[in-house]
């Protein structure tokens, strides 16, 4: 007799081996090295930096597809460094969903960055695993994309009197992928995620070169709970590590958060970057069960407070689908 519980169960085991098979299919693609010529230049990939990854967490892992329970889409603009000429303007737009079964999810991110006389843009899919444990779910993620940078600088003005700089960049395409964890409950979260396992390099003939480095590995950790002192009042503290593997420079970013909740409809809350020494002002407003908007806004008060007037970024998330409600508010 045809026994569609046995079904579902074997359903479940081939996709989670399925994912085994990804995960290691691809550690044994970025492990093996490249080996490149004597003479080249590492090329820096640019992580942008963002305040509104509370309210976004596809951004800094892709295990964090589909936790929303609904089709949730997220649009964000960052202006680094006010007053400084040149500074960094980040854009991102992202969507991801469950599907129905609950258990696999699909996404997709695209993040665009102008600095000085380069802009870049990065579009990636993302692909996570969703398993049940007893409290709480654990996602498994991965993603794939590629990195897109390119420099002009006909605009720059060089000490000739007509004279202007014409040597441009050629872009630069760079495929990588990366991976990461997720465990969630009703009162707790912790993550961790290499953003890309891939590094390039400039070679003496001006061409792009790919390999693999564990020295060049970044991880991003994170990790926070809710307290519930009353239907009404709610706390949520947060961190979060950006922790290099490179030895110049360990920590790349670190943040203590803290978020009061009232009402599950206003947010307010703060940050503490410590290694840039910035206090970030955060505001959330839930308007409606699907739609909220954030806003934060990120002081400086050291080496950078004499050249910049700090960073403002803007958020906004609407959530598709009836799983989302003021009955069910998501907090992580």
């Amino acid at each position: 007799m045809f026994n569609l519980d046995r079904l579902g169960a074997v359903y479940k085991v081939w996709n989670f081996n399925r994912l085994i098979i990804i995960l290691t299919f691809m550690f044994m693609v970025v492990s093996h090295p490249v080996q490149g010529e004597p003479d080249s230049t590492s090329i820096s990939l640019a992580y942008p930096v963002y305040s509104q990854y509370l309210q976004n967490g596809l951004v800094i892992n892709p295990a964090y597809t589909g936790t929303r329970g609904a089709l949730s889409g997220f649009l964000s603009y960052r202006k680094q460094w006010m007053g400084t000429p040149g500074a960094p303007v980040l854009q991102s737009g992202s969507f991801h969903a469950p599907f129905k079964n609950d258990k696999v999810a699909l996404g997709l991110l695209a993040q665009f960055m102008q600095y000085g006389y380069t802009k870049s843009t990065s579009i990636y899919g993302s692909y996570a695993y969703h398993i049940r444990m007893a409290k709480g779910k654990l996602s498994l993620g991965l993603n794939a994309g590629a990195d897109i940078s390119n420099s002009d600088y006909s605009g720059i003005e060089t000490i000739q009197p007509d004279g202007v700089f014409l040597k441009n960049d050629d872009p630069y395409i760079l495929p990588n992928v990366g991976a990461g964890a997720y465990y969630f409950s009703d009162k707790l979260y912790a993550g961790v995620s290499i953003p890309q396992f891939m590094s390039y390099r400039k070679t003496s003939t001006n061409t792009v070169q790919a390999y693999h480095s564990f020295s060049d590995y970044d991880f991003i950790f994170s990790g926070g709970g809710l307290i519930t002192f009353s239907d009404f009042f709610k706390f949520k503290p947060s961190v979060l590590l950006h922790y290099s593997l490179d030895k110049a420079e360990k920590i790349k970013q670190f943040d203590i958060n803290g978020n009061f909740i009232l009402a599950d409809v206003l947010w307010v809350g703060g940050s503490w970057r410590t290694n840039e020494e910035v206090v970030v002002g955060i505001l959330q407003l839930q308007i409606t069960p699907q739609l909220m908007f954030g806003f934060s806004y990120d002081y400086p008060l050291g080496r950078m407070s004499s050249y910049s007037n700090g960073s403002a970024e803007f958020g906004l998330r609407y959530e598709f689908g009836s799983k989302v409600s003021a009955a069910n508010p998501r907090y992580f």
